[in-house]
C-alpha cells in the first residue's frame, strides 16, 4: 500500500467511521475469486467490507446497502450482464435516494459499455489485473469528497 494512501486512509479514521464497501455479485455469475480479492485489499486498506456472496439479486445488493449504511457499492460482474446490472442498480439507488452513495465495480466490460456506464452515473469501472491500491484509493477519494458523515 501507498504512503499516501495509508496517509488517507489514516486521516478517515482519525476524523469518522471506517469507509465501508459493498461489495457484491449480481446475477448467475459463479465465479467470485476477484470479488474475494477486493474484498481482502479493501478491508486491508482499512476500510469495512460487507460481502454478499454469489447470486444477488440488484434489490439485495441495494437493500443490504442501505441497511448496512455503505458509502459504496462495489459489484464483480464477468458474465455479460452489466448493461442490464449497473442500471437496474443505479436505478434502484435512486429510488431509494442513495444519492451520496458510490456505485463502482468491475470486470469484464468493454471499454464503450464503461463509458456508456459512466455516463449513466456510474462510477469508476476497473478492467481485471488493475492494481488493489487504485481501486482503494478512488474509493477513499470519492467517499472524502461526496459524503458527509
Amino acid at each position: 500500500m501507498s504512503d499516501a494512501l495509508q496517509n488517507s486512509i489514516s486521516e478517515e479514521f482519525k476524523r469518522h467511521r471506517p469507509i465501508r464497501v459493498l461489495v457484491a455479485k449480481v446475477g448467475l455469475d459463479g465465479h467470485d475469486r476477484g470479488a474475494k480479492v477486493i474484498a481482502t485489499a479493501l478491508r486491508d486498506a482499512g476500510m469495512e467490507v460487507i460481502y454478499t456472496g454469489l447470486r444477488q439479486t440488484p434489490e439485495m445488493v441495494v437493500n443490504t446497502a442501505l441497511q448496512e449504511d455503505v458509502d459504496a457499492i462495489g459489484i464483480s460482474i464477468l458474465s455479460g450482464a452489466h448493461m442490464t446490472v449497473f442500471p437496474k442498480v443505479l436505478q434502484l439507488m435512486k429510488e431509494k435516494e442513495m444519492n451520496d452513495v458510490l456505485l463502482t465495480g468491475g470486470g469484464i466490460i468493454p471499454e464503450d459499455d464503461m463509458k456508456t456506464l459512466n455516463k449513466m452515473g456510474v462510477g469508476k469501472l476497473f478492467a481485471p489485473g488493475t492494481n488493489t491500491c487504485e481501486i482503494a484509493d478512488y474509493i477513499v477519494n470519492w467517499v472524502k469528497e461526496n459524503r458527509n458523515f
